[in-house]
């Protein structure tokens, strides 16, 4: 019988992920108990926190490289620098 989880590829690139997701969250939690947040309204049309802006940038950054594997050839290293960028810009000016 079949592993269950054989399907899902444990490489270099999808361990930095994940790793990097967890510490963004151990980070921002981090800095919500030292200095809670107020909500703003910037970019989006919407009063965001911090939160609230990491998780749209993330979910920005995902379906940005969804779109970057389906459309093109490229490689998906470029993807994911644009996705960083996102996310950076939606943190900041969101």
């Amino acid at each position: 019988m079949k592993d269950a989880f054989a399907w899902m590829t444990w490489t270099l690139p999808v361990a930095i992920f994940f790793i990097s997701v967890v510490l963004m969250l151990i980070g921002m939690t981090v800095w919500e108990i030292r200095s809670p947040t107020m909500e703003r309204k910037g970019l989006l049309p919407i009063p965001t926190t911090r939160g609230d802006r990491l998780f749209i940038g993330l979910l920005s950054a995902a379906y940005f490289n969804l779109g970057w594997a389906g459309l093109t050839d490229a490689h998906q290293g470029f993807a994911a620098a644009i996705g960083f960028v996102v996310v950076v810009i939606v943190m900041r000016w969101g």
